[in-house]
């Protein structure tokens, strides 16, 4: 597979700067349902927006990439000015949290894709690399709201991640443009949410003898 660094350098970093901005918005929102103050609120949009990209970074050996530029913490500001001047918009809106959450997700699974594979790392890892990416921030934010992670219950929330890393592979053996393809698995990983959530698809729970 051909890569054009300085194409894969730029759509990652357009991917990261709007996965943070959605991913920030998410963990704000649920901070806000759990009546947090501001920056109890701030603490957990960086949580989101930052946990799942610092993990990959830290176990790719590479500098974590929130420390390379303010723009992430200054993004999940102005994620938490945007919640604060439409709280009672987005209150309005029922399913705003879930919107947000799945762009985060997709954005930030192809990022880290994207990442794991310029670091010269095979597919499966890039895959596995990719899910943490997407998940590991929401897995922080339940820690911190006292709940159990989205992940580990029933609804299709990681396997959306690693389905999409799939799909994404899939389209780089196929030659597709790596600005393509990350649209596509963008649009695949939303759908696959979507349509799980629509429909009440989930993988089935694990029986306890008793």
């Amino acid at each position: 597979m051909n890569y054009d660094p300085e194409l894969v350098e730029t759509v990652q970093q357009i991917i990261e700067f709007l996965g943070t901005f959605a991913f920030a918005i998410s963990g704000i929102r649920h901070a806000a349902a759990s009546r947090f103050d501001w920056f109890g609120g701030f603490v957990c949009g960086v949580c989101v927006a930052i946990g799942g990209g610092t993990i990959r970074d830290v176990m790719l050996g590479v500098t974590p990439f929130w420390m390379t530029s303010p723009f992430y913490l200054v993004c999940t500001a102005l994620a938490q000015v945007f919640v604060i001047l439409f709280a009672r918009s987005l209150k309005r809106l029922d399913n705003a949290w879930f919107v947000f959450d799945t762009l985060g997700l997709a954005l930030f699974t192809i990022a880290g894709l994207q990442k794991t594979i310029d670091c010269g790392h095979p597919m499966w890892v890039a895959i596995i690399m990719g899910c943490i990416t997407g998940s590991a921030g929401g897995v922080i934010r339940d820690i911190f709201l006292n709940r159990t992670p989205l992940i580990f219950r029933k609804e299709i929330y990681a396997m959306a991640s690693i389905v999409g890393g799939i799909f994404y592979w899939a389209l780089l053996q196929a030659q597709v443009n790596v600005g393509l393809a990350s649209v596509l698995a963008f649009v695949f990983i939303c759908l696959v949410r979507a349509l799980a959530m629509k429909y009440h698809i989930s993988l089935p729970q694990l029986r306890s003898e008793e």
